[in-house]
């Protein structure tokens, strides 16, 4: 093959908002950003209902003494809801100490190749693209690769990561982690792959690349680490690897294609970003950017099935990677029903490597981040995950039957199939604040961007709520059905999790470009700021607490950017005393139940990092950065546990038009290629002993 390497993209001078890589935008998400957003429908927003302020407001205050006679939000602030930003300053004592878990010296925002992490702490790479997985894996070769081992191997860019103990102690650990996307332009040597004219080779070395990875990996409880091992338990998910297709939607005319009649099994899952490990033992994945995959829609003739695709975003002429070329499956014009069968809830179970893996189809499809549960005051599961797109939506799934504790088999079995039958809600958000104080670039007059809202239900069982659809259409078409109800358009909502402490849900609200611009929905409460590029985190409180609540109250936590900037806040915490932190995307939690937040695309011309935030008490709000990530990189799945950080560092140098000329040689260093790793950090304590993570 004869071409030049390494010569820039078209791509390259597109307009690209914050500060992500065009590579990695055209890569990832199909260059979504760049193009007009599938959402087009015209339920109304903040600006069309704000007339009832003055009644909300006294609904939300009734739900805040609620929430406050229940550990809730109120209660938590150390001031009432109304009180300003200065009130809140001036009636809380600053402690001397921080906040356990939070003691650290922040590390500074850089550019550096490297992860930064705080003095007194130390890190170790644990795993990276192409290190074995499975037995039989041939060492990683960058100019010498194949489907057959990359099948073996650890696949690219990998995205959420979880740790599930298999002792009391955490020493033996199962570490599962999705493999988001591939770029081809950096995975292959520049020059051997054309983007205009790849190998099938190369194709299936890039399905093989996509999916998940399961190792079994064992903690040095006395000197930090974490060291991968041969196991039984190590296995790849591929896009190779069959899927079961369960909920009501499973044989649905509108998941069957010509390889599967029936409508009840699916090859492979792909672009899979965020995720979380249920209350037994099973990981949910998010099948989010997958409308780049897909190819031709614009050769379907039938307006209902064109128009489903268009809402989907699926690719009008030919793809990025010419995945067609090889598989008709790609090819919506010849296989208009395969793009629905993805964009689901996975789940797999890392206990059982022979395990066939779901897709949850009552948990609806769109572009999930994750998915993550709250059991709810009668025992049944509560679901909620985000659709990553600007203008979409915030979802909750409510299960029908009750979760049983217990790890074994049978218990797993009984508990996955909760997400098989249950209902189907979109949230609505209403603000409390007149409509003249928002988007004013200030806080409102109460001090705070909040109000109450409401799960609206779409479908339970065989059982629509949705006028002119019917159940498997809400539940194979859920961003229709969610446009239909009137649900609130919401910029970016990506990883949505509940705090296992106060039982709140914390959402990262990464950016949206286009809020407030000509033709475009305004700015309302819940997304207070035009042309948002920095993003917020919202913090919601279900009436009682309860998951299976129908009603929430809910608040910004955090309005991200530049803390020097107006129109930013920091939970009431002094912002001269914070860590910038633009575009959130991951959320967790420590044991204490202080939030910690990954970036994606630091606006602020800064490396992607982690954060620690308090969310109770007198530093509530003080975000402190704990570690970047290396150049073009971003922070993803974040783990943090009393002795030990993870994250996944995703597309380390991905700024440069191909491998031809690398941006970053992290982690391998010297003139390596970059590689896409799972890092872990630790304490250093004494004695050369492990210490806790965020203490003295």
């Amino acid at each position: 093959m004869s071409f030049e390497p390494g010569r820039p993209l078209p791509l390259f001078t597109s307009h690209h908002p914050g500060g992500r890589s065009p590579i990695t935008c055209e890569y990832r998400c199909g260059n979504a950003c760049a193009h007009p957003e599938p959402n087009t429908s015209d339920n109304e927003y903040f600006g069309d209902v704000i007339k009832a302020a003055i009644s909300r407001r006294g609904a939300f205050k009734a739900g805040a003494v609620v929430a406050a006679a229940a550990g809730g939000l109120t209660a938590l602030t150390g001031t009432a809801a109304a009180a300003s930003t200065s009130d809140t300053e001036a009636a809380v004592k600053r402690p001397e100490r921080p906040i356990p878990g939070t003691d650290y010296d922040p590390v500074a925002p850089n550019k550096l190749d490297a992860v930064t992490i705080p003095p007194g702490y130390a890190q170790q790479v644990v795993i990276r693209w192409g290190d074995p997985v499975v037995a039989g894996a041939p060492k990683f070769d960058f100019r010498n690769q194949t489907a057959a081992a990359q099948e073996k191997q650890w696949g690219y860019n990998n995205d959420f990561t979880a740790l599930i103990p298999q002792d009391a102690l955490g020493i033996r650990n199962l570490l599962v982690c999705n493999h988001e996307y591939t770029t081809e332009l950096h995975m292959f040597p520049a020059d051997q792959y054309d983007p205009k004219n790849p190998t099938e080779e190369q194709v299936k070395i890039a399905w093989a690349a996509h999916g998940l990875s399961v190792v079994q990996a064992v903690r040095d409880p006395l000197h930090g680490g974490l060291k991968v091992v041969p196991s039984k338990y190590n296995r790849r998910i591929t896009l190779n690897t069959v899927f079961e297709v369960r909920g009501p939607a499973a044989g649905s005319k509108y998941l069957k294609t010509s390889v599967d009649p029936e409508g009840r099994w699916v090859h492979g899952t792909q672009n899979n970003c965020s995720g979380g490990v249920t209350p037994w033992g099973t990981v949910l994945s998010g099948e989010e950017n997958i409308h780049q995959y897909f190819a031709n829609s614009a050769m379907v003739t039938d307006p209902v099935t064109s128009a489903r695709l268009k809402r989907y975003a699926i690719g009008a002429g030919e793809s990025t990677r010419k995945w067609e070329r090889f598989d008709k499956r790609w090819d919506v014009s010849k296989e208009p029903n395969e793009s629905n069968r993805f964009g689901w809830i996975v789940e797999i179970d890392p206990n059982d490597p022979n395990s066939t893996p779901i897709k949850h189809t009552a948990l609806g499809r769109l572009k999930h981040e994750g998915a993550n549960i709250k059991i709810t005051e009668d025992g049944r599961v509560a679901a909620y995950t985000g659709d990553d797109e600007r203008f979409e939506y915030l979802y909750k799934y409510v299960s029908k039957g009750k979760f049983k504790k217990g790890s074994g088999a049978h218990i797993r079995r009984h508990n996955s199939a909760l997400l098989d039958d249950g209902t189907l809600y979109v949230a609505k958000f209403t603000g409390d604040s007149p409509a003249a104080e928002i988007g004013t670039g200030k806080l409102p007059s109460d001090g705070e961007f909040d109000g109450v809202g409401e799960w609206i239900p779409l479908a339970a069982g065989n059982k629509s709520f949705v006028d002119g659809m019917t159940a498997e259409e809400v539940y194979v078409f859920t961003r229709q059905a969610a446009d239909k109800v009137g649900a609130t358009k919401m910029d970016r909502p990506e990883d949505v999790e509940p705090n296992p402490v106060n039982g709140r849900i914390y959402a990262a609200l990464t950016n949206n470009s286009d809020r407030g611009a000509a033709g475009k929905p305004g700015v309302e409460e819940v997304a207070p700021r035009k042309a948002n590029k920095n993003g917020q985190v919202l913090e919601l409180e279900e009436d009682c607490g309860d998951g299976a609540a129908t009603r929430f109250t809910w608040r910004l936590f955090l309005v991200c950017g530049d803390p020097k900037e107006a129109d930013t806040y920091y939970g009431g915490y002094p912002k001269d005393k914070v860590s910038p932190i633009s575009c959130p995307d991951n959320v967790t939690f420590d044991s204490r139940g202080n939030l910690w937040v990954s970036t994606d695309g630091n606006a602020t011309g800064n490396n992607d990092g982690l954060f620690s935030v308090p969310v109770a008490g007198p530093e509530r709000g003080f975000v402190k950065q704990f570690l970047t990530v290396p150049a073009g990189a971003e922070t993803c799945g974040p783990v943090v546990r009393d002795n030990l950080v993870l994250v996944a560092v995703q597309h380390p140098g991905e700024d440069a038009p191909s491998s031809a000329d690398p941006q970053s040689h992290w982690p391998d260093g010297g003139t390596s290629q970059p590689r896409a790793s799972i890092v872990a950090v630790w304490k250093k304590g004494h004695f050369g002993l492990v210490g806790r993570i965020g203490e003295r």
